[in-house]
């Protein structure tokens, strides 16, 4: 499974991705990195690591030109799914008509509570008890997609917005691989809006 990874910063979820590739834990290769900030962290990961990386800038740019660029990027590339890790951009109608149930994101919370910006934030200021993360397709609205995984996460009473999002992060880099697996492995399918994963077949 050829992936491509758009980032914006410190490309925590792709270095985490990469990391179960090398260790055989996730059946599939970064194909592409690509970022839309040249200073973003991430990068030099991937330059570490010596996978293919681009920067496409996205300033000045509307948005659907900026992701016909992308896209044709990941186009060339031959990327079977798009893995969004922090990339702090809207994606166009044409970008996920491009690769249709072929896009993936993170978001901080359990979806749909708490979407948007600052998620564990709203956590805390909310109230909740238990708040987590979770892996989804992306579509034409903001972290609306049908989901993929989820994990759960408590939220303590002296925790701070920097330590609920060290704890949900942890957990964002085992479900991320997981999800892609599924996928790579045919497991996944969509039904409205549920995501169905089927068994694993006996040996």
């Amino acid at each position: 499974m050829r992936l491509g990874i758009l980032i914006s910063g410190r490309g925590s979820n792709f270095e985490a991705i990469a990391n179960q590739i090398a260790r055989r834990k996730l059946d599939a290769e970064v194909a592409i990195v690509i970022s839309n900030r040249a200073d973003a962290p991430g990068l030099e990961i991937a330059r570490q690591r010596g996978i293919p990386l681009r920067v496409i800038a996205s300033a000045g740019l509307e948005r659907e030109a900026y992701d016909r660029l992308v896209v044709d990027e990941l186009r060339t590339h031959e990327v079977e799914i798009v893995c969004l890790a922090g990339f702090m951009r809207l994606l166009s109608a044409y970008f996920i008509r491009s690769f249709p149930s072929r896009i993936l994101n993170i978001h901080p919370s359990l979806l749909p509570a708490f979407p948007g910006l600052d998620a564990q934030r709203q956590a805390l200021e909310h109230g909740v008890k238990i708040t987590g993360c979770t892996v989804h397709f992306v579509d034409e609205f903001l972290d609306s997609g049908p989901i993929v995984i989820q994990a759960a996460v408590p939220v303590l009473d002296n925790d701070t917005v920097e330590s609920l999002s060290a704890r949900i992060l942890s957990q964002e880099h085992l479900i991320y691989s997981r999800a892609i697996q599924y996928i790579a492995d045919g497991r996944v399918t969509i039904e409205g809006r549920r995501v169905k994963i089927r068994e694993e077949a006996a040996e």
